[in-house]
């Protein structure tokens, strides 16, 4: 008969990769998590894992088995807090993932509105440029620039919010500020690192200006928006950032802008805690805040 608690082991070498990673998140030593996950096997009659020296490598079982242990560890959850009551309280840890920019001048600005609410909650916040992974339980809630394939995941639209060209006062003054489209091919530009950017659509200066000369490229939106500070180039910045930083020039506002969406998505088993559902009221509250400056 199936253990929850072999599940819980099997889902955490799952997620880190290896069974001494997992041995540390669950806190057990490894021959336990080696043996408890051997019983599992006898138990399914299949292979999870193919061990080697490197390590362990799931098999299409381990696979085929993920997404039903999953259900099962979020209905356990559930349950405990229904039953302890403790879940109505809203504490415990979640885990947020959203790219860099919606991190540093989004969410973390309002933190202590979140803080001051629900005490007992604490907001681990992710600010990466990768996709995290919700199936491997990278993040509770994530933030993304487009909608995930279609899995057991629930999606909905956020936001639209805006991009613009900027530069600095003293890069405007050295080099002439563009009036026009055509004065653009005359500057350097800042951009993303192209094989680092987890979504296509963070690179928007392939769809304002191809081709654009590029004289400083970075992974992270918040040095991109130092670099054009400090006279660099011409950037493609958050309006909701640059906007507000009285250092920088915004360059033809009236023709052009780009749009884009943050869309808000979480794995479907956890969207009825209570402590997920106190974080996404959290962040619907943010952006409706922020709404007139997006």
């Amino acid at each position: 008969m199936l253990n929850s608690d072999d599940l819980r082991l099997f889902l955490a070498v799952m997620r880190e990769g290896n069974m001494l990673a997992a041995s540390r998140r669950v806190g057990v030593d490894h021959s336990t998590v080696a043996r408890r996950i051997t019983s599992l096997e006898a138990t399914l009659g299949a292979r999870l894992f193919d061990r080697s020296p490197r390590g362990v490598t799931p098999t299409q079982a381990a696979f085929a088995l993920v997404g039903h242990a999953e259900r099962i560890e979020s209905e356990l959850l559930a349950a405990v807090g229904s039953v302890s009551g403790r879940d109505s309280e809203v504490e415990g840890t979640v885990r947020l993932a959203t790219p860099e920019a919606c991190a540093s001048y989004l969410v973390a600005p309002h933190v202590a509105a979140l803080r001051a609410r629900h005490p007992r909650l604490t907001l681990e916040l992710a600010s990466e440029s990768r996709v995290a992974s919700l199936s491997k339980r990278e993040a509770d809630i994530a933030v993304m620039l487009k909608p995930p394939p279609k899995g057991r995941l629930v999606t909905r639209k956020l936001v639209d919010y805006r991009l613009g060209l900027y530069a600095s006062r003293d890069y405007l003054d050295s080099h002439g500020e563009p009036t026009v489209r055509a004065d653009l091919n005359r500057h350097a530009f800042i951009s993303y690192i192209e094989e680092l950017a987890g979504f296509p659509e963070m690179i928007a200066l392939d769809q304002i200006l191809p081709g654009a000369p590029i004289g400083f490229r970075s992974s992270s939106s918040a040095a991109q928006h130092a670099a054009v500070v400090a006279g660099v180039g011409i950037g493609v910045l958050h309006v909701f950032a640059a906007g507000e930083d009285e250092r920088l020039v915004r360059i033809l506002p009236q023709e052009i802008e780009v749009w884009r969406s943050y869309w808000l998505v979480m794995h479907a088993d956890l969207q009825r805690l209570t402590r997920i559902r106190a974080t996404i009221d959290f962040i619907d509250d943010v952006m409706r805040t922020m709404r007139d400056r997006l």
